[in-house]
């Protein structure tokens, strides 16, 4: 769990946020700089149920930004680690046609900030540092169109 949980102006949950790692966290402090609404975990996809019809297996999205109607994942795992997570997305894709799904690498992320001029100081190996934290947060600027289109394609 991550500890510091700031207050969002674009977030649009009923709940405060609980993140599970840190670059959930700085995710949300991108969205949120930009004013881009956001929600945290607001869905959960079933993907498998067993004969009783119990859930076996499910998948919740770290993020959905409604203006864009886009469900976004994160993760800072090395690539040749993140198998799991897409094989879960191609379930959602292919049991959820509809849904728009964008798995977010750590290399997106950098891509992101070599372009658009952002600073992920607390992206870098999750040091529990809230010094980091407050410096990326206060570093971000940009415009959310360029985030929201990133983010889609």
């Amino acid at each position: 769990m991550v500890p510091e949980t700031p207050v969002f102006q674009a977030y649009c949950g009923s709940e405060p946020p609980r993140f599970q790692n840190a670059a959930e966290l700085e995710y949300a402090k991108v969205l949120d700089w930009h004013g881009i609404p956001w929600q945290y975990e607001p869905t959960t996809f079933v993907l498998a149920r067993d004969d009783e019809g119990r859930v076996t297996e499910a998948f919740t999205p770290d993020f959905y930004l409604p203006d864009q109607d886009l469900y976004l994942e994160v993760t800072v795992m090395k690539q040749s680690l993140v198998t799991r997570k897409n094989r879960k997305l191609r379930k959602i894709r292919e049991l959820y046609p509809d849904v728009k799904v964008k798995l977010f690498y750590e290399r997106d992320f950098e891509r992101l900030a070599t372009r658009y001029g952002l600073r992920k100081a607390s992206l870098a190996r999750w040091s529990s540092s809230t010094a980091a934290s407050a410096r990326s947060s206060s570093t971000l600027t940009r415009s959310s169109h360029a985030f929201a289109s990133s983010a889609q394609s």
